[in-house]
């Protein structure tokens, strides 16, 4: 496909038309609070790393949002890729900004491609700009703590054994994990935490439309991991492993 891969600081009269596409996210995973409080800030803070894509006509058919962080510095207590993944990196991004301290690793958040627009190998151009980009802006590295596309099929299979299954050419069993090897990632660890959604089962019946009305895993359509549903207490709660990628730049 014809497409022009670019950053919301050279274009931010794209940023809405990026927010808005539609994406594949479960509606539940909506309700992360880390997510909810920082994803949208992205764009409008840190433009340099927020890829957006278009066609020739101009229309929106991908976004790549990433967040810079200190993971290595000596002034804070980090230096491993943290267990809560994806929630961690972007807390650990905005503090970071708001009290400058200098960013040493880039952690991709998210990318995304228009409904209609998948299966044409979008996104791996958008993982290979974002790598790009990173370099642009001087790091070594981008890490991913990556959401597995297909671990949905399996959502009892145990993550730790998931993530290092392999095809007979050696990829990963997972498409996503493929693209991220085939682009020269390394799968180095697992965010068993990384994204954690907490609400009342009223909450989950409207999200999933599910009824909720037994105690135990609920599996979920969309989720990777089953629900674990308290009636008694009357919430239920999500949380959802994803698999670190390492990138070298």
């Amino acid at each position: 496909m014809d497409l022009t891969i670019t950053t919301l600081a050279r274009r931010p009269e794209l940023a809405d038309a990026a927010l808005l596409m539609p994406d594949a996210w479960p509606e539940f995973i909506q309700h992360d609070l880390v997510g909810r409080q920082y994803f949208g800030r992205i764009a409008a803070e840190l433009p340099e790393y927020s890829l957006v894509a278009t066609e020739p006509d101009g229309t929106v058919v991908a976004r790549g949002f990433s967040v810079p962080f200190a993971l290595t510095a000596v002034d804070v207590p980090r230096g491993e890729l943290p267990d809560a993944g994806w929630d961690q990196v972007l807390l650990w991004a905005f503090a970071d900004l708001r009290d400058g301290r200098v960013p040493d690793t880039v952690s991709a958040i998210e990318i995304a491609v228009a409904g209609d627009r998948r299966g044409r190998g979008i996104s791996g151009r958008m993982l290979t700009a974002m790598r790009e980009n990173a370099g642009r802006l001087g790091f070594g590295e981008v890490v991913a703590p990556v959401r597995p596309n297909a671990k949905h099929l399996e959502m009892r299979a145990p993550i730790e054994e998931y993530a290092y299954r392999t095809r007979e050419d050696g990829l990963p069993h997972d498409p996503w994990l493929r693209v991220h090897v085939r682009a020269g990632g390394e799968i180095v660890g697992i965010a068993a935490e990384s994204m954690r959604v907490t609400g009342s089962l009223e909450q989950w019946r409207k999200w999933t439309g599910l009824p909720f009305d037994e105690a135990g895993d609920v599996e979920v359509p969309g989720a990777l991991t089953p629900v674990r549903c308290s009636v008694q207490r009357g919430y239920a709660v999500y949380v959802e492993p994803n698999v670190w990628v390492r990138h070298r730049v």
